[in-house]
């Protein structure tokens, strides 16, 4: 199991499952099960609770692949002035 958190800026915001879009300054947590399965999160900066990305959960080949779609997440999502 593997876990990743970066903050963003999401200024037109990201929708999400469990509250619809969200925007403003953000963090994104991806997390492996170990089987290749990763899911990924926001919340609000500073923020307690978590919302799953609307189409946010894929499965990898090689679990080694997770820090790179982690990394690729984080460049498309933020988008600080729209």
């Amino acid at each position: 199991m593997s876990e990743y958190s970066s903050p963003f800026s999401a200024g037109p915001g990201v929708m999400t499952e469990d509250v619809g879009v969200v925007t403003g300054d953000l963090e994104l947590r991806t997390v492996s099960s170990g089987d290749g399965v990763v899911t990924a999160k926001v919340r609000y900066a500073g923020a307690d609770e978590w919302y799953r990305l609307r189409g946010g959960q894929c499965k990898l080949v090689d679990d080694a692949d997770h820090a790179a779609v982690h990394s690729l997440l984080v460049g498309v999502l933020n988008r600080p002035s729209g």
